[in-house]
């Protein structure tokens, strides 16, 4: 296994992280996603911390908590050390009926932190995020609440999921003029089929030094192998169920088009070629990975073994690049200049 701090911390996590959404009873669109119960549960993370893997995800909202709660209880059937494992959990999604059992403001975050504590049986969360953009409460008031949860002990870590970069940008400048606790993360999809966030996400992060989850890195199951131009909806597949998240198909089918030999060519998935392609990207820290089987599991953690030549890195990039989108296209027309004389001035000093 390999490890990375996570953004500008000294927290180091593995590349790979495991994501629980597939834990607990699958109600609703869970349903579609998991179903997988606290024996098998225990398989999976017992299988990935023997694999070097000490990073685990979950959110407050997978299958009413009880994610976070087989999760805790894994730990304890295994015997595994609590210091020997980094918890990442995450809150704002329904929770209950009420008007406040939603959202980021200062009472959910409270509700929602000694919720998850007594559900993941631990004194404290290492990373807890924010899980989705909250149009109503102020960001200062998330970053209080938060800066609270730190200076108390019970939150290690923050960060952020699903936030624009304009919002992430503006909480970073709060924290500092305020001497508030820092976003070290955010959490978002990112995958060789969905790479908008390399427009403007991608570059704030690598500016401000923070770290890059990725969710969904095979696209809900798009990239798995399963499906291709030929087969369009295998049966038995989530994404057949659940079409999430949205991809440009006729895109995504030319990508796999150029997945397939060079999978070939190393004598593995598809899956695993996807996976690769994202470890070498320098913004990701780590890839949250979900299985429902142990062969699922151990296909994608053999990613991290898997080398690309720069040529096939150079292949995966060019059938998937994003088309040319304003300011981007004009950045770079009015850019060119200035590049060059970077590359003069350098040139001169070797």
């Amino acid at each position: 296994m390999e490890y990375k701090t996570l953004g500008n911390t000294g927290l180091l996590v593995s590349r790979l992280c495991l994501g629980t959404m597939t834990m607990g009873p699958g109600t609703g669109i869970y349903g579609h996603i998991g179903n997988v119960g606290q024996a098998d549960a225990d398989q999976l993370i017992k299988s990935s911390f023997d694999a070097g893997i000490n990073f685990f995800d979950t959110a407050d909202v997978y299958s009413a908590g009880e994610s976070e709660r087989i999760l805790g209880q894994a730990f304890k059937n295994l015997n595994i050390a609590r210091k020997d494992v980094v918890i990442a959990t995450k809150v704002y999604s329904r929770t209950g009926p009420g008007r406040n059992d939603v959202g980021a403001s200062r009472k959910h975050i409270m509700d929602g932190v000694e919720a998850s504590l007594k559900n993941l049986q631990t004194d404290h969360i290492d990373l807890y995020q924010i899980h989705a953009n909250d149009i109503l409460t102020p960001t200062e008031e998330i970053l209080r609440s938060l800066d609270d949860l730190v200076r108390s002990g019970k939150v290690r870590y923050i960060g952020c999921s699903n936030w624009q970069a304009w919002k992430i940008a503006k909480a970073l400048g709060i924290s500092s003029a305020k001497n508030l606790a820092r976003f070290d993360s955010l959490q978002a999809y990112y995958s060789i089929a969905g790479r908008d966030l390399e427009r403007e996400i991608v570059p704030l992060l690598e500016e401000e030094k923070l770290g890059l989850m990725v969710w969904s890195p095979l696209a809900g199951g798009l990239l798995s192998g399963k499906f291709s131009r030929e087969n369009q909806n295998p049966v038995n597949s989530r994404r057949s169920g659940f079409d999430f998240p949205i991809v440009d198909k006729e895109r995504a089918w030319k990508i796999l088009d150029v997945i397939a030999p060079i999978a070939k060519a190393h004598n593995c998935s598809a899956a695993r070629i996807a996976l690769a392609w994202l470890l070498a990207k320098q913004a990701v820290t780590s890839i949250v990975i979900g299985a429902k089987r142990k062969d699922q599991l151990d296909d994608n953690i053999a990613a991290i073994e898997l080398q690309l030549s720069s040529d096939e890195i150079n292949q995966l990039d060019e059938a998937s690049t994003l088309p040319p989108e304003y300011p981007g296209w004009m950045l770079n027309t009015q850019g060119a200049d200035r590049l060059g004389q970077v590359n003069i001035w350098e040139g001169r000093s070797s």
